[in-house]
């Protein structure tokens, strides 16, 4: 019984083994043998200017061969031929675009001599079918095909003037014969050309029949495979000397930067803490009792005569009338018992601060695994990878969302005002809500808008659209992935070792205090004055911080969206990496800036102050995406103008809740270290 078990393992494995190796053998590892089958893709045929306006390749009334492919050589009823059959696409293609179907053509890997495959439109174009053609040339259609994962891309037709006289108005043309040449080491295929033949352009009429032929010459040659997208990548684009210098430049920006906040606050802080600690230097002694109070310049370093004995400024008295003191306390000290109180809308702004961190931790996850793209496979060299990355990142760092949510919220809910009977309002009720908008306030946002897409995709009938399936699978991997792991982190987060409540004896009803802050919070808030500088109003601050953060990524911001618009693939992650550092930090610098200036004007809610000036970054980049709209394309359309500020709003929001959740974190930093380092009575 035991050996005859063992037999049938052996086999198990032996067959999955043989069986694996057999579906293997061909498109999934590129490797093929002489003779063997070739896949061709059709993927789909549009307006050069509008990349997703696109439509399936045979929309238009193209033929394909009679060949083993097209069921009309043996039964023209059935259904059992690959002409025009979806593939099997992944979620990451259908969510890239992806919708690739055969294209009826019989490709051989490796033959002896070039071979062509026609054929001929079954009957003649109605006048329908000849306007298809028509508005494919006057718009500049073209069309995209795969051979072996590799892209190729063709001309529909063109406007032609006949015999090259100019005073003869184009009419429009179509491509009627092409030749793909297809270069192979090997077993593998290295590359992939397709050229159209200019004198195969038949001008476009109703009632004619059109003869399509394509012609495939294969050619070895010595190119090693691990080169096969090289020449898609465009590097003398992508690494030209004005990238290098844009880094050099935001790099440079943020030395400067860097050097400015600390010049300024240092040497400020320093004058404060001085001034602070002169006014809190009371001199003990009884009623009447007079001394003197050392004396201290603008950068905090005490004074003293020509003896180098110190200079004492009238003295301080204390009296039972309560005394006075020399300086007045002013400043972002006077804040002290307000600064750390909870910011408004509390489980919003949790719920915010916890998807920010996820977004931090999910874009810097992506980035790393495209760097690494040498290790496990170059993300563009497969269809879809990127999609993929995201979606598993954006799933397994739910729990960081969930833990920054709920660790926010039990830090903060302690701190609200006091209620009458001596509690804090609302301490802790809420988690639940903060819980629940954080599991839900990022998907909500990028399903409202990709939803108005898929309709309108839907609506022009175009290949971009996402399955209901491929939506069904997507929200299986969000409610049992993402959903529990956020819950998880945020009850992790929400028992998280915070000492709420006053210190015994100290606080009572007055007040109330964590471990985690410096100060305890006032019972009551105090009033904000109105009365202030303009340089003590965020909303004057706000966007010249916003400004600095853009400038420091204008530039890669251009490759990235010309990535995105213009049939280019960007592949310089190391570049993206250090811009995604540079913006970290000029975003925590301008924050710091902005949030010491409002304090200084006595200003203490600084929460929401933080994460709008980080975020604000996001509206210049929707800004400068209506600038690229307008200036760098030739984009036309509605579906096309939608699909565009469609994600151009995703990207700025997606940005804004980075960058404003990096600006919080950095203020949070900074406002608990100078409440640290100053005398409090």
């Amino acid at each position: 019984m035991k050996s005859s078990l063992n037999s049938l393992l052996c086999g198990a494995v032996l067959t999955v083994s043989i069986g694996s190796y057999i579906v293997q053998a061909d498109e999934f590892n590129h490797r093929y043998s002489q003779g063997d089958k070739v896949n061709f893709y059709v993927h789909k045929v549009g307006p050069y200017a509008n990349p997703q306006e696109g439509y399936s390749y045979y929309s238009l009334p193209f033929c394909a061969p009679d060949n083993e492919h097209h069921p009309s050589v043996q039964n023209p009823a059935s259904n059992e031929g690959l002409f025009n059959k979806l593939r099997s696409n992944s979620i990451g293609e259908y969510l890239g675009g992806h919708a690739l179907r055969h294209s009826g053509h019989s490709v051989q890997y490796a033959p002896k001599a070039p071979y062509t495959e026609s054929c001929t439109t079954p009957k003649e174009l109605t006048q329908k079918e000849a306007d298809k053609f028509i508005k494919a040339a006057k718009d500049q259609w073209i069309y995209q095909m795969y051979l072996d994962d590799l892209p190729i891309w063709g001309m529909v037709g063109e406007m032609y003037s006949k015999d090259g006289d100019e005073k003869n108005l184009p009419t429009p043309h179509v491509y009627t014969q092409r030749t793909l040449v297809v270069q192979y080491n090997k077993d593998r295929i290295i590359e992939v050309d397709l050229v159209s033949d200019p004198s195969s352009l038949v001008e476009i009429k109703p009632g004619i029949k059109l003869n399509f032929q394509t012609k495939f010459v294969w050619e070895p040659t010595t190119k090693e495979f691990h080169s096969r997208f090289d020449k898609y990548l465009d590097k003398p684009f992508f690494k030209h000397h004005i990238h290098w210098f844009s880094i050099f430049n935001s790099f440079m920006m943020v030395l400067f930067l860097s050097g400015l906040v600390a010049l300024i606050l240092v040497r400020t802080l320093r004058k404060d803490y001085a001034r602070y600690a002169l006014s809190s230097g009371d001199v003990e002694g009884g009623a009447g009792s007079v001394g003197g109070v050392e004396e201290y310049d603008e950068n905090g370093e005490l004074l003293v005569d020509e003896n180098g004995k110190p200079i004492e400024s009238e003295p301080l008295i204390k009296g039972s009338g309560g005394g006075g003191l020399a300086h007045e306390d002013s400043g972002w000290k006077q804040v002290h018992g307000d600064v750390f109180r909870a910011p408004a809308y509390l489980p919003i702004f949790s719920a915010i601060i916890g998807t920010g961190w996820q977004l931090i931790v999910l874009t810097l996850g992506v980035i790393l695994f495209a760097i690494a793209g040498p290790v496990h496979g170059e993300i563009h060299e497969d269809r879809g990878e990127m999609q993929h990355a995201v979606i598993y990142c954006y799933c397994l760092s739910s729990i960081v969302a969930g833990y920054i949510s709920g660790s926010h919220f039990k830090l903060y809910s302690g701190t609200k005002s006091l209620g009458r009977n001596g509690g804090a309002k609302g301490s802790d009720s809420k988690w639940q809500a903060a819980m629940f908008l954080t599991v839900t306030l990022f998907p909500t946002m990028v399903v409202g808008i990709l939803s108005i897409l898929n309709v309108i995709a839907l609506t022009y009938g175009t290949v971009n659209y996402i399955p209901f399936i491929v939506i069904f699978k997507i929200f299986l991997l969000w409610i049992f992935i993402s959903v529990p792991l956020c819950i998880v982190g945020t009850l992790v987060g929400r028992h998280a070792k915070v000492n709420s409540g006053g210190k015994p004896g100290n606080v009572g009803a007055a007040c109330l205090t964590t471990s985690e802050f410096p100060c305890r919070v006032n019972a009551i808030a105090r009033p904000i004055p109105d009365d202030v500088p303009w340089y003590g109003k965020p909303m004057n601050l706000i966007p010249f911080a916003g400004l600095l953060s853009f400038g420091s990524i204008f530039i890669e911001l251009y490759y990235v969206l010309t990535s995105l618009w213009n049939y280019k693939i960007y592949h310089v992650y190391g570049f993206l990496l250090g811009v995604y550092g540079i913006l970290s930090i000029v975003v925590s610098m301008t924050t710091i800036i902005v949030v010491y200036f409002c304090l200084n004007a006595e200003n203490y809610l600084w929460h929401w102050t933080a994460l709008i000036t980080g975020a604000s970054t996001a509206g210049y980049v929707f800004l400068y995406g209506i600038y690229y709209f307008m200036m760098k394309t030739a984009m036309t359309g509605f579906l096309q103008t939608m699909f565009y500020f469609g994600y151009m709003s995703l990207i700025s929001l997606t940005l804004g809740t980075l960058c404003g959740t990096i600006g919080h974190f950095s203020a949070s930093r900074f406002v608990k270290t100078i409440f640290q380092n100053v005398k409090l009575d």
